[in-house]
């Protein structure tokens, strides 16, 4: 039989993907992988340089994914920032949900080990740039570097949030994951009512008039 020339990327993540879930356990050699899969093992390189590449690409894709389906939506670029995370969790853990028992196998087979924290990194690093380009509201100090350290400090416990959430969503026995989505919604509103500086700001702003009339009447 002819091997298969015509190969993209999403192919052999799909291929890999069926095999982890037909042996639960990772292809011995790529090129036993790629015989299996009637295609030369140069073709796998073309795009992964391993299996550990291939894994990480995985959740990646899940977040471009994501990503591309928010973009294509008129509403979701009028929404703001509070509104925007939210709809990327629900359209994100759809897409988890579709392909949840080679999440589940995933996380679970790394979970003890840093490879499960190097399995995310792809995922990371795009989600906490999703994150920084969200235009989230923070108190400025007008001191660059206690300002800098805001930012870090926002995208950390937003990846550490989602991190939470999909922990959750792998332990979530409840019909259609009802129970992800509470967690979700409550999550997400807790985090932004927390990080409401509007009142914060009015107070200060109070303060300055205070302060400038107390200054005035002297």
């Amino acid at each position: 039989m002819a091997k298969k020339k015509n190969l993209s990327k999403n192919d052999i993540i799909s291929y890999y993907m069926d095999f982890v879930l037909d042996h639960n356990k990772q292809p011995k050699t790529v090129y036993a992988f790629a015989k299996v899969n009637n295609f030369e093992e140069q073709k796998f390189y073309e795009y992964f340089g391993s299996f550990e590449a291939v894994e990480k690409h995985v959740f990646n894709a899940f977040f471009n994914n994501t990503i591309t389906i928010l973009e294509k939506s008129d509403d979701y670029n009028t929404f703001d920032s509070r509104n925007k995370l939210l709809s990327f969790y629900f359209t994100f853990f759809e897409n988890l949900t579709a392909n949840r028992s080679y999440i589940k196998y995933a996380l679970e087979h790394h979970k003890n080990s840093l490879k499960g924290l190097l399995l995310l990194s792809e995922l990371k690093h795009s989600f906490t740039n999703f994150i920084e380009h969200l235009d989230i509201d923070l108190i400025e100090t007008k001191q660059e570097h206690i300002d800098r350290i805001q930012r870090r400090g926002l995208k950390e416990s937003a990846w550490l949030q989602l991190l939470l959430t999909m922990k959750f969503w792998i332990d979530d026995t409840s019909k259609g994951f009802e129970k992800t989505d509470i967690f979700i919604e409550k999550s997400v509103n807790t985090s932004f009512d927390v990080l409401d500086v509007a009142p914060i700001r009015s107070l200060i702003d109070f303060g300055k008039f205070i302060f400038k009339e107390k200054m005035h009447m002297n």
